[in-house]
């Protein structure tokens, strides 16, 4: 089917790769329906303890402003210049990002940027979302795509041809194109998992500087905190599931206490809500998911993290899906027929996100531990300091987060 005899386009998911998708396709002047399991986010609060505040890098950046949405988010947007470094004796040094003005990435919180592309998508008169629209997956012997109504428990049947599935790591359009024995997933959870925490605003002002993504790095576990709006910081745990300084030995309010006291005594003081928020607060699981076969002709693409889900320590999933749907819909350009599309697209997609997942896991490492190497520290200021000089000069982390004209497959491994 060629690209403009579809009626229409689903897109199953309305997270923030999802939004942003349906604004791109209702730009080109398709009907999108977009089909989300969730109710609608602009009426409720956010997910609370499950967000993980996001870094908006340049690649993000780019796909925005294909959308003409950037303005938007650049509303509520914090810009960070650089890692601000807790050590354990309460020190603390701001690691420059890159070396010019403009090398900056931006503090975002995920529920105000997923309603913000929610309201810019229901702008355009072509745009429909049918919310609480849990997707089923495929209706066996039949190109149809299942969804069950959650408020009224009520089965009903979609067209599948085209959707595109952005319906985030556990994907059900991923697990039918598994079941069809179209794609094949490998999925690499991660040993460690994740508690969202809050330091709140101190009479009304910011806790700690505004403008970094803090770091209390404590070799095999991390405790990070990035700024909001109102003044007040979202930080996250990382610890490890089991074992030595681990989630599994916190079971009480005085363990978190004497953990939080001996490894981040300078963030505790800034938590007044520590132990309630803590056991109120899921905690949260990590890993990494490869998919090969992200289409079935040109019925169902997989986007985002649906098909390459990957860990937060680079801060490049939501950059690496906004990124997708960019580079969707400039393909859209070159082919005629969806199945052209998706094929040309996974093609082009897949060995770059295979690139920076390998990168994210990495960069936990340095992240946890590394920064606070002095010879890690030496060789990043000699590098900055060539870098201000010499154009050529680009460290690891500034080609991922501030040069998108670099694929992220062509950055050379550590």
């Amino acid at each position: 089917m060629s690209l403009m005899a579809a009626r229409g386009v689903n897109v199953i998911g309305a997270g923030l790769a999802g939004s942003l998708l349906a604004i791109l396709l209702a730009r080109r002047g398709f009907k999108v329906t977009v089909y989300e399991r969730r109710g609608d986010p602009r009426g409720a609060n956010a997910d609370s303890g499950r967000s993980i505040n996001l870094a908006l890098a340049a690649r993000g950046i780019l796909g925005l402003q294909r959308a003409a949405a950037l303005d938007r988010v650049m509303a509520f947007a914090i810009p960070m210049r650089g890692r601000m470094v807790h050590e354990h004796d309460g020190k603390a040094s701001l690691q420059m990002y890159g070396v010019r003005p403009e090398e900056v990435i931006y503090s975002v919180g995920r529920g105000q940027l997923n309603r913000e592309l929610i309201e810019a998508a229901s702008s355009y008169a072509n745009v429909e979302f049918r919310f609480q629209q849990l997707c089923l997956g495929f209706r066996p012997g039949r190109d149809t795509l299942e969804f069950r109504d959650e408020a009224s428990g009520a089965i009903a049947e979609a067209a599948a041809q085209p959707s595109i599935a952005t319906d985030g790591a556990g994907s059900a359009v991923r697990d039918a194109l598994l079941a069809r024995e179209v794609a094949e997933v490998r999925e690499e959870p991660l040993d460690h998992d994740y508690k969202e925490l809050t330091i709140p605003a101190v009479d009304g002002k910011p806790a700690l500087e505004v403008n970094a993504l803090h770091i209390w790095p404590r070799g095999g576990f991390m405790l990070i905190a990035l700024p909001n709006p109102d003044a007040s910081f979202t930080a996250t745990l990382f610890l490890a599931r089991s074992g030595d300084n681990s989630f599994e030995q916190l079971r009480s309010p005085g363990d978190v206490e004497a953990f939080f006291q001996r490894e981040f005594p300078g963030a505790r003081a800034l938590m007044p809500e520590l132990a309630s928020e803590f056991f109120e607060h899921p905690q949260g699981s990590l890993g990494t998911v490869y998919t090969r076969g992200w289409h079935l002709g040109g019925n169902v693409c997989l986007l985002g993290d649906a098909a390459h889900a990957i860990v937060p320590f680079h801060g490049q999933g939501m950059n690496c899906a906004f990124e997708d749907c960019a580079a969707l819909d400039r393909l859209m350009d070159h082919h005629d027929s969806w199945a052209g599309l998706f094929q040309a697209f996974e093609q082009e997609r897949r060995p770059n996100t295979d690139a920076i997942a390998r990168m994210a896991l990495e960069n936990y490492v340095e992240m946890r531990a590394a920064v606070l190497d002095p010879e890690y520290q030496r060789r990043k200021q000699e590098e900055d300091e060539r870098a201000k000089t010499d154009p050529n000069v680009i460290s690891r982390y500034a080609k991922v987060m501030f040069h998108p004209e670099i694929p992220y497959r062509d950055i050379p491994p550590r």
